[in-house]
């Protein structure tokens, strides 16, 4: 063993290169590449455990839920390295991140390398040289609570994920997934679009006009009705979602198209006088430096940053030293970080602009237990955004600039508002009646008399719903100089219409926020939730907007309807604060985790029902009717396999005796499929199949379809002739066995309109054959396909210019174009888009290509496509090296086997 060597062990090579930066020769500094194990899929346990309490789960429901472990397959390679690593040392530091997830790497680290040597568990929240020195003269011994609280987690998501999906694999379709905290997360989605779609808009006038003093040289000012007489006049906050006034509304006067043109002919020529004016002074005080939550709600509406591509950033800035740790629900700023932030304030904005005692912010969240500091820029002095500029990439740079804004502000003075509300009038006879009547005119002014931290920056805002919000601060409006009972002359009186808007959907800051308010899920996990609902097709997005699909109208349904409790909101936050009393050590998670899966005896009725009680017992669930959403008028929205189709099931049925049916286009949210749309689907859709002809050489029909993924043509072929004694998984069987239709899309010059029997035989003939290749012999074929037409040579496809090249290329033509170099999908070969120097580890040269699946960094040797916050213009040669590491330490991809290993017993409760 080499005298004085230790093993420092962390989960990212990024990570791992900063910190060997700050440590001396005697260290070696390895990264995990994240967890090294987790919990199988049952399919890969071994073939003597599939039949044993494992076999359902991975985990022992019977025996203390003990959970087993393997190592994945792409980490044995890590893992046989580490412990070559381990057995030249003689010290072990445990250096993941310090939140439950970092401690339950550093545990697994733990059971599978079984050290001999002194374990010491070192942790920090930011990568500096000051920090890493002072997380080594302070290291400590691994938290099993933390530990528990992770390994509890784990396992509660095994369990509500294995016992409630196979029911939506059944009723709904294959492949999809429910989830403690995703399926609450939809049915937030679904739910706001269901608001949408019962919204009964309300039209409302008012008048507006232009106002100005005596004065030439004050500014004139606009102004808008909002009494007449003693009645206020009506806005769009005095409407419910039903389309009618509220009752909490109280006595107005709702305005209509012909009333308020009426009062503007009234008002032509009036004389206004100011009747009051008020002058308030105000405070606004800045916001709370970042946690996880704020810091993908700000990133999001400032930045147009996706949650996960904001926590792949943070992650990446972390990593390299530049903030402290992304994973955090806690505002507080430590001492150091304070004294920080004052003196960058005061050295740019001034003294004045610095708050007269140090800001102190406090946790709202109870379980604010990850971190346990904000998010700043990292060390003990801040560099400014123009001192890192040349460092970091595009994404990266404007992530940094917004950490350090948030952060300096945090410490400065409060900005100071001088708000000024003027209401003007004049009398004049009512359009209706005549008698003389007094029609109020408002308008505000807002000045900043001081700055303060809005010099630095300022927080972002969602989308109100309702118009006539506090103003942000950022728009100045100055009213003129006037005092009670001046004259005011009036221009341009107009009246204008409104409509009231629905709910706004959720954007994913929004939803983040909404579920922090709510207390679901942990703020470190939410950018992983709204990514897994977007690619499980639960949610779109439409600009910013979140926007359910109707599969997540039919899973959120079977939810509510039969696992009412699981996606309760107060349930979900229940199950949180119980899982951070685990973590505190005040509740045990044996017992825990067997009341929620076996049910409490303690409660009554349902509420003392556990998962599996829950599942066993769910009767019959009818899927047909799970699957459709009734859209008025007879017409149904029924969720099909290949997608969401409307059935006229009231209206004359089509030529093959079946009710009616249209797709519907994936780009058309819910709330916009009203009964008129559907109808006005129903009538372009073509009556049932359209029939081109026979085909000459089967014998078979030909006809032209609508699909959801476009049209199509395909052949009729007979029913097959079954034994009527099979059963079902017989018949199943027989039917797979039996020859598929041809099908073939139709050619962006087609339609169903002008598609005749000979386009369809064309399209049927393919793939074409072109001819061989005299060199190999291997045949060459042109055919069209989701990424346009192309040739193909046995593996090797190249790309054609045209639909009609598929029809018209030679075996010359063909051959010259695979005797070009191959790039992406088959077009000719293309430079580099940028090189960034030789790799440390292989020696070659770095280069970025345009691929198949995107940009992609190569050195030859190995790949990695580009991640999505990183474009061929930003990424850096540092960054490209991280991509290239991080790629060779997950190794070849390999099936999944099982490995004989530990299964952890639940720890001992002092």
């Amino acid at each position: 063993m080499s005298a004085g060597r230790k093993l420092v062990i962390v989960e990212s090579p990024a990570k791992a290169r900063t910190i060997a930066g700050y440590l001396g020769d005697e260290y070696d500094v390895e990264a995990s590449v994240g967890h090294i194990r987790d919990l199988p899929q049952p399919s890969e346990l071994p073939a003597e455990m599939k039949k044993g309490p494992f076999g359902k789960f991975a985990v022992d429901v019977d025996n203390g839920f003990e959970p087993y472990y393997v190592v994945d397959a792409d980490k044995k390679k890590k893992v046989a390295e580490l412990k070559r690593k381990l057995k030249d040392s003689d010290e072990l530091y445990l250096a993941t991140d310090e939140d439950r997830e970092g401690e339950a790497i550093a545990w697994h680290l733990l059971q599978e390398l079984k050290p001999k040597v002194p374990v010491k568990r070192m942790v920090f929240h930011e990568i500096t040289r000051e920090a890493i020195t002072r997380a080594l003269e302070n290291t400590r011994e691994l938290d099993e609570r933390l530990v528990d609280a992770q390994e509890t987690r784990r396992i509660l998501d095994r369990l509500y994920g294995y016992e409630v999906s196979p029911v939506l694999w059944r009723k709904v379709r294959q492949g999809l997934s429910a989830g403690r905290v995703q399926s609450v997360a939809t049915r937030l989605v679904v739910e706001r679009e269901r608001e949408r779609m019962a919204f009964v808009p309300a039209d409302y006038w008012d008048l507006t006009g232009t106002f100005a003093v005596t004065a030439a040289d004050e500014p004139a000012f606009e102004a808008r009705l909002t009494r007449i007489g003693d009645q206020r006049v009506a806005t769009g906050r005095d409407f419910g979602d039903d389309g009618v006034l509220k009752k909490s509304a109280g006595s107005v006067i709702h305005l209509d198209e012909s009333a308020a043109t009426a009062w503007v002919s009234a008002l032509d020529g009036a004389d206004f006088t100011v009747r009051s004016l008020e002058s308030k002074p105000s405070t606004r005080r800045p916001a709370a430096p970042f946690t996880t939550s704020t810091l993908q709600q700000e990133a999001s509406r400032k930045l147009r940053m996706a949650s996960r591509q904001t926590m792949r950033t943070a992650q990446s800035l972390y990593e390299n030293g530049y903030i402290t740790y992304m994973r955090t629900d806690s505002p507080v700023l430590s001492s150091q970080a304070i004294d920080a932030a004052r003196r960058q304030a005061a050295e740019l904005y001034g003294a004045d602009h610095v708050a007269d005692k140090a800001r102190v912010y406090a946790a709202k969240s109870k379980g604010a237990q990850e971190a346990h500091e904000a998010i700043r820029p990292a060390g003990d002095n801040f560099r400014t955004p123009a001192q890192v500029a040349r460092e970091l990439s595009g994404d990266q740079f404007r992530l940094y600039e917004l950490i350090w804004k948030r952060t300096v502000a945090s410490q400065m003075a409060d900005a100071k508002v001088q708000t000024t509300t003027v209401r003007l009038g004049a009398t004049v006879p009512a359009p209706s009646t005549g008698t003389p009547t007094e029609a109020q005119f408002s308008a505000s002014g807002t000045v900043i008399t001081f700055r303060g931290f809005l010099a630095a920056y300022e927080e972002g805002r969602d989308v109100e719903r309702y118009e006539g919000k506090e103003s942000s601060g950022k728009d100045e409006t100055r009213l003129p100089r006037m005092s009670e009972g001046d004259p005011l002359s009036a221009a341009d009186l107009t009246a204008d219409g409104h409509r009231t808007s629905p709910p706004p959907r959720y954007t994913e800051a929004s939803l983040v926020k909404a579920l922090e308010e709510r207390g679901i899920g942990r703020p470190s996990t939410y950018a992983a939730t709204i990514s897994v609902i977007q690619d499980r097709g639960y949610v779109t997005n439409r600009g910013q907007a979140l926007v359910p699909t109707w599969l997540a109208f039919a899973v959120t349904r079977l939810l509510e309807e039969n696992f009412d409790r699981l996606v309760d909101y107060d349930f979900t936050a229940g199950m949180e604060q119980d899982l951070d009393a685990i973590a505190a050590g005040t509740e045990d998670r044996v017992d825990w985790l067997t009341r929620f899966y076996f049910g409490n005896a303690a409660a009554d009725g349902v509420d003392g029902d556990g998962l599996r009680e829950l599942v066993a017992n769910l009767g019959e669930i009818d899927a047909r009717e799970v699957n459709s959403i009734d859209l008025g008028d007879g017409l149904t929205l029924r969720v099909g396999r290949y997608g969401p189709y409307i059935e006229d099931a009231q209206g004359e049925p089509g030529p093959d005796g079946n009710p009616r049916r249209a797709s519907v286009p994936d780009d058309l949210a819910p709330d916009e499929l009203t009964a008129a749309k559907a109808r006005e689907l129903l009538e372009a859709e073509p009556e049932g199949d359209l029939v081109l002809g026979t085909d000459p050489n089967t014998g078979t029909t030909i006809v032209a379809k609508n699909g959801r993924f476009g049209p199509y043509v395909t052949e009729v072929l007979p029913e097959p002739e079954l034994d009527p004694g099979l059963s079902a998984a017989a018949k199943k069987k027989a039917l797979a066995a039996q020859p598929k239709p041809r099908t073939g899309s139709l050619f962006k010059s087609m339609s169903l309109d002008t598609v005749t029997l000979d386009d369809a035989l064309k399209l049927l003939s393919l793939p074409r054959v072109v001819g061989t290749d005299p060199e190999t012999g291997t045949e060459i074929t042109a055919q069209n396909g989701r990424y346009g037409p192309y040739l193909k040579k046995g593996t090797d496809s190249r790309t054609l210019p045209s639909e009609d090249a598929i029809f018209s290329t030679t075996l010359e033509e063909a051959l010259a174009i695979y005797a070009q170099p191959k790039r992406g999908r088959g077009a000719t070969a293309a430079p580099p888009l940028r090189e960034l120097g030789d790799d440390p580890t292989s020696e070659k040269p770095i280069v970025v290509k345009d691929g198949r699946f995107g940009a992609y960094v190569t050195d030859g040797t190995t790949n990695r496509t580009l991640p999505r916050d990183v474009t061929p213009e930003t990424i850096t040669r540092e960054q490209a090296i991280e991509l290239l590491a991080e790629k060779r330490a997950q190794g070849p991809k390999k099936k999944p086997a099982a490995r004989k290993t530990t299964t952890r017993k639940a720890a001992a409760k002092k």
